[in-house]
């Protein structure tokens, strides 16, 4: 990590400024500048946790802020121990504890015993800039906090970044969710983010979420969620481009547009817009580039050399084909309408079910506008697999959505994230 200072600016001071304010520390708004009251912040945590109090973020701090951003301690028991006053310890619960380790026999803890002992905050943040990184760092904390969930990659992306799938679930009911095709749209990953973890605490606890049966739904179905399909898109919408992006000069010249990345590219580091890369009308899609403007590379609507030409639309094939999904949803923004149809392709259920899903978000349930209607990926699973498939485009007003809409965008739709595997 970079080391961070007074005049730094971009997601990772909003990343340290949203932690101080979590943990107890006024940082001032969480609005990625560094300014003195994020210095005074910083300098005070540095005192209270044994650091250089200089209020800078070198490598001793950012050890330190990693620490608690991984979510958890690994815990070596000692004399006397009970969970009871570990938890007090990390501000955290009994029960935390014994979801993280299980198995565990909490009235014979062994002296050097080592437990994963989760800290008593949430992991996914939900007022920042959501980095492939900070994704990532959350993958990993909520993987180690609820190991009922299980994760894995699906493959990379054209920098190698790795494709993340979560599941939740074990029953035979597969859906699948995905996130973040188009870079502007990142605020899509938090959301499936913050599902993963909700349901987990939820389900954990033993409670229900909006009257739902967590318990039933996890016996009952699986759940499989792709928070991000376009990471180097994503990065380069929230972190710039930097020289040693291995396209960097052909990025320069795709974004033609005379406005910073951060507001206008929408596609993969290639140029390619993956919603329109799936191999369902893609002849037709590309058609369409002519009248759209679209003579190569760039921000938007570019489909690619051919069908599954990248490795991000050739990753969600292979992995959709691997499962037995009743039904997907494709996570987009903005509109506050879901897309439900492919050409004049009917599948089982498929109106009824936008029909439910339209009432539970308060969204409106229309047909897929011309310049949109081909080469996405849930036109290619509606032709593919004649099921059900559904893109949800979250929250209105201009991409990149503020992340100020987030707990509305999260509110209108969590109940259809638990209605899908069970509809």
């Amino acid at each position: 990590m970079e080391t961070l200072r007074v005049g730094s600016t971009g997601p990772y001071v909003k990343l340290i400024q949203s932690l101080l304010s979590r943990i107890g520390y006024n940082p001032g708004p969480v609005d990625g500048v560094f300014g003195n009251m994020t210095r005074q912040a910083v300098a005070t945590y540095q005192r209270d946790n044994g650091l250089a109090s200089d209020g800078v973020v070198g490598p001793d701090t950012w050890d330190s802020f990693l620490s608690i951003l991984k979510g958890y301690d690994e815990y070596r028991v000692r004399p006397g121990d009970t969970l009871y006053n570990i938890a007090l310890r990390y501000y955290t619960t009994v029960n935390a504890i014994m979801t993280a380790n299980p198995g565990i026999d909490p009235n014979n803890l062994m002296i050097g015993q080592n437990l994963i002992v989760p800290y008593g905050i949430d992991v996914v943040f939900t007022d920042i800039d959501y980095t492939y990184t900070i994704m990532e760092m959350n993958i990993m904390a909520l993987q180690a906090r609820y190991p009922f969930l299980e994760t894995g990659t699906i493959g990379t992306s054209v920098l190698g970044k790795n494709l993340y799938y979560i599941r939740i679930g074990n029953g035979p009911r597969e859906v699948s969710y995905n996130g973040a095709h188009h870079s502007l749209e990142w605020i899509t990953a938090p959301i499936l983010m913050k599902f993963i973890e909700n349901f987990s605490i939820a389900y954990s606890n033993r409670q229900s979420i909006r009257g739902y049966n967590l318990k039933q739904i996890f016996d009952s179905s699986s759940i499989y969620i792709v928070p991000m399909v376009n990471p180097d898109g994503v990065d380069l919408v929230l972190e710039g481009l930097n020289r040693d992006n291995p396209y960097y000069n052909e990025l320069l010249k795709w974004n033609d547009t005379g406005r910073p990345f951060s507001q206008v590219w929408n596609a993969n580091i290639r140029g390619v817009d993956l919603n329109r890369n799936y191999p369902a009308s893609w002849e037709e899609a590309k058609a369409q580039e002519a009248e759209l403007g679209v003579t190569g590379p760039g921000p938007t609507r570019y489909g690619g050399p051919s069908p599954l030409s990248e490795p991000e639309t050739q990753a969600m094939t292979k992995f959709t084909r691997e499962h037995n999904f009743r039904l997907v949803i494709a996570y987009h923004t903005q509109g506050r309408v879901i897309y439900w149809k492919y050409k004049d392709i009917r599948t089982p259920g498929d109106l009824r079910i936008a029909t439910i899903f339209g009432r539970a978000t308060g969204y409106a349930v229309t047909d897929t506008p011309y310049a949109a209607s081909f080469a996405g990926y849930k036109d290619w699973f509606i032709e593919d697999f004649r099921r059900p498939g559904y893109t949800f485009e979250l929250g209105l007003g201009v991409n990149p959505l503020p992340i100020t809409q987030f707990n509305t965008i999260y509110r209108n739709n969590e109940e259809a994230m638990l209605l899908a595997p069970i509809i």
